[in-house]
C-alpha cells in the first residue's frame, strides 16, 4: 500500500510577522526534502466544523473565525498570530489528520504522513497557543474512535515541547494513550511524569537539557515503547516535532537525523505487532530549516521502509 503524503498550498498562506519561527519556510523546506520520495500523495481536504467540534467547543471556533483580519496580523497569544489565510490553512491541517486516519484504516495507505502547518499539539480546548489553533492529533483520535469505532488509539509525540494541548484534550478519554517525550523543564512548563492523565492513560517522559540520542533512547526503549505494546493500540498518531535536533535553536536537546530515523523505526515496529501497520504522523515542530528538511525526510523514510 505504501505511504501517502498529504499537504495543501493552503499551508503556505498561514503567514506570521518576520522574524517568527513558524514560519512559512518550514513547510517549503519540508517539502523540497520530500520530492524526491515516490509517495502516494493527496491534497489535505478541510476539517468541516463537526471534525473541530470533535475536540474543542463551537464558541472557540467561532472566536477564531472572528479574530481573522482581514489584512496584516493579530495576535492572540504572546507568540500565536493570525493572518488572512491563517484559518484556512488550520483547517486544511487538521482536516488531513481526519483524512489521515481514513485513508488507514480503509487501506488506501500503509501509512501517512500530514505536511501541513500550523502545528497542533498545543492548542487546548478552548486555547490558542505555541504556534497551534487546533489539536490536529487529538482530533485524528477522537475520529478514529467515535467514527470509526475503534476502540484503542495511541498519540505518540516526540517533539521538545510538551504537547500540552493532546494530553488536555484526551486527559478524560479512557480509549487513548497518549505518550510524550520533551526537554524539562521548557516552555510550556508541562510535562512532569507525575502527569498521569484522568484514567492513568498518559506517559510522559521528560528528558534533561542538553541531553541527546542515547537519553532518549533509554526512555523510550525502557518505558514508552513497552507501554505502547502493552495498550496494544489499533492505531497509532504520531506528534512528530523535530526541535529536538542539536541545531534547532528553540530548545537544548542534542538529538541527530539517526536519533529521529530510531523513534520511527520503534514506533512503527510496535504498530507492525499491534495494528497492521497503521500509523498517522503529522507535522508538528521544527525551526532549523535544515535541521528540519533533514529529520523529516528521515521520519518520511522509516514510514516508507515500514508500509513496504
Amino acid at each position: 500500500m505504501g505511504t501517502a503524503l498529504i499537504t495543501h498550498e493552503a499551508c503556505l498562506g498561514h503567514v506570521t510577522p518576520e522574524g517568527h519561527p513558524e514560519q512559512v519556510a518550514r513547510l517549503e523546506h519540508v517539502l523540497a526534502a520530500l520530492e524526491p520520495l515516490e509517495l502516494l500523495r493527496r491534497a489535505a481536504v478541510p476539517a468541516s466544523e463537526d471534525d473541530i467540534l470533535l475536540v474543542h467547543p463551537a464558541a472557540y471556533l467561532a472566536r477564531l473565525r472572528a479574530a481573522a483580519p482581514e489584512a496584516g496580523y493579530h495576535r492572540i497569544d504572546g507568540d500565536t498570530w493570525l493572518s488572512p489565510g491563517t484559518v484556512a490553512a488550520a483547517c486544511r491541517a487538521a482536516g488531513s489528520a481526519v483524512q489521515a486516519v481514513d485513508m488507514v484504516l480503509a487501506g488506501e495507505a500503509g501509512n501517512v504522513f500530514c505536511a501541513v502547518r500550523p502545528p497542533g499539539h498545543h492548542a487546548e480546548r478552548q486555547t490558542a497557543m505555541g504556534f497551534c489553533l487546533f489539536g490536529n492529533a487529538a482530533i485524528a483520535a477522537r475520529h478514529a474512535l467515535e467514527r470509526h469505532g475503534l476502540s484503542r488509539v495511541a498519540v505518540v509525540d516526540f517533539d521538545v515541547h510538551h504537547g500540552n494541548g493532546t494530553q488536555d484534550l484526551l486527559w478524560d478519554e479512557p480509549r487513548a494513550l497518549v505518550i510524550t517525550s520533551q526537554q524539562w523543564p521548557l516552555w510550556p512548563g508541562s510535562g512532569a511524569a507525575s502527569e498521569r492523565g484522568g484514567h492513568d492513560n498518559v506517559l510522559n517522559l521528560p528528558l534533561e537539557p542538553h541531553s541527546g540520542g542515547a537519553e532518549m533512547r533509554a526512555a523510550w526503549g525502557d518505558l514508552a515503547l513497552p507501554r505502547l505494546r502493552d495498550f496494544a493500540p489499533e492505531l497509532i498518531v504520531i506528534s512528530a516535532g523535530f526541535d529536538a535536533h542539536a541545531d534547532d535553536p528553540l530548545a537544548e536537546l542534542n538529538w541527530r537525523t539517526d536519533d529521529f530515523r530510531w523513534v520511527t523505526r520503534q514506533i512503527c515496529a510496535v504498530a507492525a505487532e499491534c495494528c497492521s501497520g497503521r500509523v498517522v504522523s503529522t507535522l508538528e515542530g521544527g525551526y532549523d530549516l535544515n535541521a528540519l528538511a533533514r529529520a523529516t525526510r528521515a521520519h518520511v523514510e522509516e514510514l516508507m521502509r515500514a508500509a513496504g
